[in-house]
């Protein structure tokens, strides 16, 4: 027996009846300070079912992760939500950001040998195509979970966004010069096909993320903010090192190829992982236990939704306005928005791609960075810093917003280029810190049983501010060149 044991000589008697006996009758007791074996109470005095008591449907592999819990050894699973985040937001950063592509080749009069207004109106279509689908079914898919389960949704979700970007490749390969309007409603409904897949791709990624300790959650947000930065230097590279335009967009689309197999692939190395393993073991014994206590009391299987809705609502007001305003002031406001010195040390040529988008799009990815490892303000009170942020819209449009066919009459009164650096950068670095923030709080916002249901809420919630933002920028524009005042 382990431990360590002294004898103690006793006079015969019933007492001496005992296991704990030599063969000389000596009775063996445990050395000072060792703690005796205890059968009491029984496992069937515990109230544990049946089946647990019996060892019913536990597999060797989840007793050894119960009774050694695994870490995240070198932060895999974590790499495995970035990666996923990257994905989510894959998308509509290439369609936007390839805007060179589509407005400059694709569609211009050089190319296609007419006038159209495809061009001009091209990146509005886009929005609307791919914003529109993507809002519909993430909140479809909260309730009605198209597709079964999250391995299901997810597997189909990237599967067709796989195919689209092949479609996609094809059609880059392909002279389209004659026909530009086949062409362009043809993008278009790719776009809404792509769109429609990632929306439930980004919704069941945030309720696989939400089954996971918060850090998760907002690891998916920072691959999010990763995402832009990432097609952006892509887009750079592609540009860069094919020699026309068609090749540049070959490489780049492929690129998204890459990346979405690379999603579907680590999904499916998950289960092999220890650590996701175990918080999976401990997601579904919160379920099961839930199920059977609701079994008993005669409860429906069914998540109550608006009870859930209602914990998480403060912090689904809270992603809402962090990404209404972003989306308001980016990229259309900012990308309009002209140096007031000409001898700036940033020139004119590369004043908007790193004033705005590079800017933006590294300040975001600090944010999120700093949000894994702090989380402040509380859950309560994080509204407040959320709502300060709405001052950024009226901050944008007085420094020096020239919107193209729009002569201003609102004065400009932040001209100078390191004042208006400075506000893109705190800009930057909050959208990315409170979009993590509140998205980690809101699946602890309700029981842990509901909180994929509840991570799903928040990501909803997510492309619901993404979508009015935009909506809302297209009236900045009429502001600057309808409001005249003067500040005394």
């Amino acid at each position: 027996m382990a431990g360590s044991y002294t004898k103690k000589e006793f006079s015969v008697g019933p007492e001496e009846q005992t296991l704990l006996k030599d063969s000389n009758g000596t009775r063996i007791l445990p050395a000072k300070g060792t703690e005796p074996v205890r059968l009491s109470p029984g496992w069937e005095g515990t109230g544990r079912p049946d089946e647990e008591l019996n060892f019913e449907g536990v597999t060797m592999d989840q007793a050894d992760l119960e009774l050694n819990p695994p870490k995240d050894r070198l932060n895999i699973v974590f790499c495995i939500m970035v990666l996923h985040g990257i994905g989510a937001l894959m998308p509509w950063n290439m369609f936007i950001t390839a805007k060179n592509y589509f407005v400059n080749y694709k569609l211009s009069e050089e190319y296609t040998g007419i006038q159209t207004n495809y061009a001009t109106n091209f990146l509005a279509y886009v929005a609307f195509a791919a914003q529109i689908p993507n809002l519909l079914f993430n909140w479809l898919n909260v309730f009605l979970q198209f597709g079964g389960n999250l391995t299901t949704r997810i597997v189909w979700g990237i599967s067709v966004q796989v195919l689209i970007f092949v479609f996609t490749v094809i059609f880059a390969m392909t002279d389209s010069s004659n026909w530009p309007g086949v062409f362009f409603w043809t993008t278009m409904t790719s776009v809404v096909i792509l769109n429609t897949a990632n929306g439930i791709y980004q919704n069941s990624v945030f309720g696989m993320a939400a089954k996971l300790p918060a850090k998760y959650t907002g690891a998916v947000v920072l691959g999010s903010n990763i995402s832009g930065t990432f097609t952006a230097l892509i887009n750079l590279l592609a540009q860069y090192m094919a020699p026309n335009a068609r090749t540049a967009a070959i490489y780049y689309f492929i690129t998204a190829l890459f990346v979405l197999l690379a999603c579907f692939d680590t999904y499916f190395a998950l289960p092999i992982n220890r650590f996701y393993r175990y918080r999976e073991l401990l997601h579904k014994k919160e379920v099961s236990k839930r199920q059977l206590e609701n079994s008993t009391r005669g409860k429906h299987d069914t998540p109550p939704y608006w009870k859930i809705f209602k914990q998480c609502f403060p912090q689904c007001v809270n992603i809402f306005l962090v990404f209404f305003v972003t989306l308001s002031v980016f990229p259309s406001v900012q990308s309009d928005i002209i140096s007031m010195d000409p001898n700036f040390i940033i020139p004119p040529d590369y004043y908007v791609t790193i004033m705005c988008f590079l800017t933006f799009n590294v300040c975001a990815l600090i944010g999120s960075s700093i949000a894994s490892s702090v989380q402040w303000p509380s859950k309560r009170y994080l509204v407040i810093p959320v709502a300060l942020r709405l001052l950024y819209i009226p901050l944008f449009l007085l420094c020096n917003y020239q919107p193209r066919g729009v002569t201003r009459t609102l004065p400009v009164y932040i001209d100078n280029d390191c004042a208006y650096f400075v506000i893109a950068v705190t800009m930057g670095i909050s959208s990315g810190y409170l979009s993590s923030v509140a998205m980690m709080y809101c699946p602890r916002m309700v029981e842990s049983q509901y909180t994929a249901t509840a991570g799903m809420f928040g990501a909803a919630t997510l492309i619901t501010g993404i979508f009015s933002g935009i909506l809302f920028s297209m009236a900045m524009p009429s502001l600057v060149s309808n409001i005249s005042f003067t500040l005394s």
